[in-house]
């Protein structure tokens, strides 16, 4: 064995700090985005922030140099012209102060005064007395400084974001819900702290999943007292929540509501699985009872909860905020418009707007500051500059991809669900002429505030299959036909998946069994056997 040294030649992409940074922010959302922002403020001294004041007051000076320019070169072109003219009415023995007496007087007087009557008599006096701030396209003039900040200029921002009296409050969880009545209730002492940790070791059912000597051994508890908390928290509301099955919290929902000696008991403790299966005929003849009698107790059944802890323990509410509007103006749609009128705004959420300070950039140039402090403050205008190209790449690569979701759904925009189309992530990448996983990026967790809605741009994406004609029909809108043939149906008889295979037949839709079993799990919607109301 020996050392050698060798050198070879070889291609490997390196993802750089910059491009790293770039491919995470397409997947970030809005928040996520402005706290990111947030940090590289924190970190980068040479970024700083455009408040709304600076703002205010350089479109003020921005507009007032504007009007002054405009006021200035009217007010030359206008004397020059007078002076032409009186020079050529009386040879040469004009005063250009008369002129500009004439241009200060017309200006605000109205019609009848002297001097602006003097002036219209003299060739085109209506043109140099027309007030010059009326004629201004601010929307064009001022542009470029409505914003101070770094942004494009073919985007414009949607400052109609929903206020925080919109947004929703969390609701109180069931442990939370079932701790505040069990200190308002007598118990008190050890018997409130071993309720207190059985209450903590409920899960989202309101199923008690640890053993009695599990939660004894927490506390050194006796397991006569954990059980005889358990049997206490089983009765606060909702009530049943500490049963460790359906049948003990259904059994302790008829005991309080002092309906145990039912026959509803007895169905429940000593043949749940018959009912579950709807064996009423066989139960009618086991028990002697007849099957309108076993059909009353059923309903009452259906009335109880065997999941209580559900209602208050759901998946906490998301404030969702559309990052992107489309919006439709009837003035744009044309035959010739490719988006049928829509637009795209960028919401105003309140982010950051940035810019490069420039003291920084002062430093630089002067001959007092060390190469130190020159190779700090460059490094760190490269981050900057990185940053804001970053965040500018973004929006350009989210307004390509809303762009072409436009473009391909404009139906669906206009009309609803029923006509939308298939349209897959790869239709969209070869489009607008990026890689499959940039799209995924982009649609990932940012919604879009539509005509039909807020959805998510990933909703948009669906599978398709052709129909009888040829035609591409979306997976989407066979779900729906679906429900809705399961939702008019007899209840008393419920339509299977073999007949539902044979109605979409006949619409030129053929599916199989399985996958209209499969569509309907995923819409999770029970079989026809479980469907079918007991009569």
């Amino acid at each position: 064995m020996s050392v050698k040294l060798t050198t070879s030649l070889s291609q490997r992409l390196v993802l750089t700090p910059q491009l790293r940074q770039r491919i995470e922010m397409l997947q970030m959302t809005a928040l996520e985005l402005t706290d990111l922002i947030q940090q590289q403020m924190l970190e980068n001294p040479v970024l700083e922030e455009v408040t709304t004041q600076e703002e205010a007051q350089e479109l003020a000076e921005k507009i007032i140099d504007h009007l002054a320019s405009e006021a200035s070169n009217n007010l030359d072109a206008a004397t020059a012209e007078a002076g032409e003219s009186e020079a050529a009415s009386s040879n040469g023995s004009g005063d250009l102060e008369a002129a500009t007496t004439y241009v200060a007087d017309a200006e605000p007087g109205p019609v009848g005064e002297t001097g602006a009557t003097e002036f219209e008599e003299d060739g085109g006096a209506d043109e140099a007395a027309r007030d010059s701030f009326e004629e201004i396209d601010f929307g064009r003039e001022f542009q470029d400084y409505l914003d101070p900040g770094y942004k494009t200029q073919e985007f414009e921002y949607k400052e109609d974001a929903p206020t925080f009296e919109q947004f929703l409050t969390r609701p109180p969880s069931l442990a939370e819900h079932l701790e505040w009545q069990l200190h308002m209730s007598p118990i008190e002492g050890q018997m409130c702290d071993v309720a207190e940790c059985v209450i903590g070791n409920l899960d989202a059912d309101g199923r008690l999943n640890a053993t009695n000597q599990e939660i004894a051994e927490m506390g050194g508890w006796s397991e006569e007292l954990v059980e005889e908390a358990r049997q206490a928290v089983m009765r606060l509301d909702p009530i049943g929540c500490g049963a460790r099955d359906a049948r003990e919290c259904l059994l302790v929902q008829l005991e309080t509501s002092g309906e145990s000696n039912r026959l509803a008991a007895m169905l429940i403790g000593e043949h749940l699985m018959e009912l579950q299966q709807h064996k009423l005929p066989n139960l009618s003849k086991h028990l002697g009872v007849d099957v309108e009698t076993l059909v009353k107790e059923v309903q009452f059944i259906r009335t109880l909860d065997p999941y209580p802890g559900r209602r208050y323990s759901s998946d906490e509410p998301v404030l969702i905020t559309p990052e992107i509007y489309i919006e439709k103006l009837d003035e744009l749609a044309d035959e010739h418009d490719e988006l049928g009128g829509y637009v795209i705004y960028f919401a105003d959420d309140g982010s950051p707007r940035l810019r490069i300070n420039a003291t920084y950039q002062q430093m630089l140039s002067q001959p007092k500051t060390t190469k130190e402090e020159r190779d700090f403050i460059r490094d760190k205008m490269r981050s900057a500059v990185d940053l804001l190209r970053n965040i500018e790449h973004r929006r350009q690569t989210i307004y390509k991809v809303v762009e072409s979701i436009i473009r391909r759904q404009k139906d669906f925009l206009d009309k609803g669900v029923q006509y939308i189309k298939p349209m897959m992530l790869k239709d969209i990448a070869e489009d607008i002429g990026m890689h499959l996983s940039t799209v995924s990026r982009v649609v990932n967790r940012k919604y879009a505030h539509t005509p039909q809605g807020v959805i998510e741009l990933r909703r948009f994406f669906t599978e398709g299959m052709l129909n009888e004609e040829g035609e591409e029909v979306s997976t989407r809108i066979i779900k729906l036909k679906i429900k809705k043939l399961i939702e008019e149906e007899d209840s008393h008889n419920p339509i299977t998946d073999d007949q539902i295979v044979k109605i979409l037949a006949k619409d030129g839709i053929k599916l199989s069994r399985r996958t209209v079993a499969k569509y309907r799990d995923q819409m999770q919607i029970p079989g026809s056997r479980e469907r079918r109301a007991v009569v």
